[in-house]
């Protein structure tokens, strides 16, 4: 797909090659593609609720020179399959096992985005020793008294029936419906008219959207996510859009100051919460900062327990 006066990074995306693979995960199919060679350090990325992995389509290859970079669609999202029930040990059962049938290595980073953010913090509450990292992209940890539950709104229906999934006869009206969530403004058009494309699937009747609408009636959460963030194995940071309106992004300073001032946190500027689609280019440059960082903070560590070791008698 090219785009006339799309930029270069526009039709780069597209064009760079990626191996298209599938991971069964307690009887449900999982979706993900994959950029650059076995053996760089891996990184998985997160997409949000009713989201799927093209959104990260403009970010993925651009990662791909110096790390082995998968991004997944979740259970309910993209072209993986449905649950009946969802939760965050299932979601990161599913992260866990795309790292290891894609190979990442030792130690897999991710990033997380928004809804991905809340399966990030559960893979890293139950993994996080196995994990070199999490970036929390525009999700943050609010505090107790201030969270609120996402699922389970079954039981808030009353008997009520679940959101049915709505089929539209014109694949040219189900586009004209899309909208993000929260609703934003994108500078690049053809962006917002790729990831409207890539959200839809043929049913018979029409189209419909590819998430599943049912996802937050059984979704298994959990109100412990302070407990599990500052319990965390594994390193952490946070990337927020300046413009973000998003309600789950809004508690950084709280995370700040639960881990005394250290936690580092960045503003992508000019962006808002689907920063990925707004700058892209400034989100792989941030996303590579922080995590070659991490890494090179490691490397510099066994270096010096090295020299230690070597020289430390002397």
């Amino acid at each position: 797909m090219s785009v006339e006066n799309s930029p270069d990074w526009f039709d780069r995306a597209l064009q760079i090659e990626a191996e298209d693979a599938f991971v069964e995960v307690q009887n449900c199919k999982i979706h993900y593609v994959a950029w650059g060679k076995v053996g760089l350090p891996g990184v998985l990325l997160i997409h949000g609720s009713n989201a799927h992995l093209e959104w990260w389509r403009f970010v993925a290859p651009f990662l791909a020179d110096q790390f082995r970079v998968v991004a997944v669609d979740l259970s309910g999202h993209g072209d993986s399959g449905w649950r009946t029930n969802y939760s965050g040990e299932l979601f990161s059962q599913e992260i866990m096992a795309v790292c290891e049938a894609a190979q990442l290595g030792e130690k897999p980073f991710l990033v997380a985005h928004s809804f991905g953010g809340f399966v990030g913090l559960e893979t890293g509450h139950r993994f996080g020793d196995q994990l070199g990292g999490i970036i929390f992209a525009d999700f943050t940890v609010e505090p107790p008294e201030r969270y609120v539950e996402w699922g389970r709104k079954a039981e808030l229906r009353d008997g009520e029936p679940a959101r049915s999934t709505r089929i539209y006869p014109a694949k040219e009206e189900a586009l004209a419906r899309f909208r993000f969530i929260p609703e934003q403004p994108c500078k690049h058009p053809y962006v917002v008219d790729f990831i409207s494309h890539q959200s839809l699937r043929s049913v018979e009747g029409g189209v419909t959207w590819k998430f599943d609408p049912g996802m937050f009636d059984f979704l298994e959460m959990g109100v412990d996510q302070r407990d599990k963030f500052v319990s965390l194995k594994c390193r952490s940071a946070v990337l927020l859009g300046e413009y973000s309106t998003d309600e789950g992004a809004l508690a950084a300073p709280y995370m700040r100051e639960i881990t005394a001032g250290i936690l580092p946190i960045f503003t992508i500027p000019e962006s808002y919460h689907h920063f990925m689609l707004d700058e892209p280019l400034a989100t792989v440059t941030a996303i590579k900062g922080i995590l070659l960082t991490w890494i090179y903070s490691d490397q510099q560590d066994e270096m010096n327990e090295g020299l230690q070791k070597q020289f430390g008698a002397l």
